[in-house]
């Protein structure tokens, strides 16, 4: 009898203990990165813009 005593005991310490080893501390949450793509506003259409200026330059000149 006494030795299931100490066992119950035991077995309650064990369990009570283990329940509080966490705490209540705030969960720590890492920053989340964000990568923003340069491109610029005009999206590729200053090249083809700069192609039809020559080719009208061209053909003013002629």
């Amino acid at each position: 009898m006494r030795k299931t005593v100490f066992t119950l005991a035991a077995i309650a310490g064990l369990s009570a203990s283990a329940a509080f080893a966490g705490g209540m501390s705030e969960p720590v949450m890492e920053p989340e990165i964000v990568v923003e793509e340069s491109t610029g506003s005009s999206g590729g259409i200053v090249l083809p813009l700069l192609l039809l200026a020559l080719v009208a330059a061209i053909a003013a000149d002629s």
